[in-house]
C-alpha cells in the first residue's frame, strides 16, 4: 500500500509529461504555420532555384 502512495506522489513523471506535452504542442503548431504560408514558400525557394541556375 505504501508503494501505491509513493507512485501517486512522484512528481518527476509529471515534470516530463509536460515537457512532452509542451513539445508536442509546440510542434504542431510550427506545423499549422508552415502549412498556412506553404504557397508563399514555394515561390520563394523557386525564385532561389531559379537564381542558382
Amino acid at each position: 500500500m505504501e508503494r501505491i502512495k509513493r507512485f501517486f506522489k512522484e512528481e518527476e513523471g509529471v515534470t516530463a509529461l509536460e515537457y512532452g506535452l509542451i513539445a508536442a504542442t509546440t510542434c504542431v503548431a510550427i506545423i499549422a504555420a508552415l502549412l498556412l504560408i506553404r504557397g508563399n514558400l514555394t515561390a520563394i525557394f523557386n525564385a532561389i532555384a531559379a537564381a542558382l541556375v
